[in-house]
């Protein structure tokens, strides 16, 4: 997942739109050190959750190939923070070419929404699990079948994102290039039914299908657990499984609205305030202030993923516990010597 900043003089002679400086020093300090910390841990968080799932291909779950094709579009997006964090850092100054603005910039939205896709499948994995356990066309296809939605998720990022290609580019503010975040100013107005048409699409219609598999998935495990009370206590290493599940979907939908919720919201407003002819240059620098600062948010999913991964797989738990015993059982053997 990549952010690209506007520039700090947001330049409009060509447009309807009044010139108007935007005051972005905060994207100095913020920004590098929130993308510094997601690099140093999502890299290696997420490198982990590919190589563990790779090394056990043979023995894939449709969630685990879901899983998989989740952490790589998380990994992806770590991989280009580090351009990011020197052009934050230098005051918005790219010089990395417009063919690099133009990647970054893709490689930023399709990680973002494949994310939010991928993470899409695996409530509607597990909402057939806990909702629909015994239905046939829930157990058909296995790993082929979750191969092929994972190609046609791609696909569907592919044709969603393909349009920033034509909307990212570099241009000159301050006698330094800078590379633009949704469109050059001149083209506000352009972008503006495709960036509404990209939250829709790649945001909504996902969050509103999770919150509904996870809110009728809760439903279920809840009303097994009154069934499960007034049988007397029968039952209760189910019971007590039942209410992990819920709380795992309690923690799994308050992150993606955390993560994913904010960034959209806020972008939303800032697509329309910045397309007003008549809105004031102060109105336009708040909003752009608060868009921007929601982006941390977006990035740290990246982090969060793999946890939920790790707390989501048993196996993967002890296997992480017993390295872990076995470094410290050397260590300790180490310091006896």
């Amino acid at each position: 997942m990549a952010f690209l900043e506007e520039p700090f003089v947001v330049n409009a002679t060509s447009s309807p739109l009044p010139s108007c400086t935007y005051s972005e020093d905060f994207k100095r300090y913020l920004l590098p050190t929130v993308y510094s910390v997601v690099f140093l841990f999502g890299l290696p968080l997420n490198f982990t959750v590919i190589l563990r799932i790779w090394r056990s291909r043979k023995a894939l779950t449709r969630n685990t190939v879901y899983m998989l094709n989740l952490a790589l579009a998380d990994f992806l997006y770590v991989c280009s923070l580090p351009l990011l964090i020197y052009n934050y850092a230098s005051h918005d100054y790219w010089p990395f070419g417009e063919l690099a603005c133009k990647l970054v910039r893709f490689q930023f939205y399709s990680n973002l929404h494949g994310s939010i896709m991928f993470l899409t499948c695996i409530s509607l994995q597990r909402y057939l699990g806990i909702c629909h356990p015994l239905a046939t066309w829930h157990k058909t296809g296995g790993r082929k079948f979750a191969w092929a939605v994972c190609a046609a998720v791609w696909a569907v990022v592919l044709v969603l994102c393909g349009p920033t290609f034509m909307f990212a580019a570099t241009g000159t503010q301050r006698n330094r290039t800078v590379c633009y975040d949704l469109s050059e100013p001149k083209r506000s107005k352009q972008y503006f039914p495709y960036g509404m048409a990209l939250t829709c699409l790649g945001f909504l219609v996902p969050f509103l299908a999770i919150v509904a598999c996870y809110c009728r998935m809760a439903w279920v495990l809840c009303r097994g657990r009154g069934a499960a009370g007034a049988g007397a206590g029968v039952g209760a290493a189910a019971q007590d499984k039942k209410d992990k599940a819920v709380r795992m979907i309690f923690i799994v939908v308050t992150v993606f609205a955390l993560s994913f919720l904010p960034f959209h919201l806020t972008k939303t407003a800032y697509l329309l305030v910045r397309t007003l002819p008549g809105a004031p240059c102060e109105v336009r620098n708040a909003y752009s202030v608060i868009y921007k600062s929601t982006r941390p948010f977006a990035s740290m999913n990246s982090v969060l993923d793999p946890i939920l991964f790790y707390f989501t797989q048993t196996k993967f738990r002890k296997s992480t516990r017993t390295l872990v015993l076995r470094i410290t059982t050397l260590r300790d053997k180490g310091s006896r010597v």
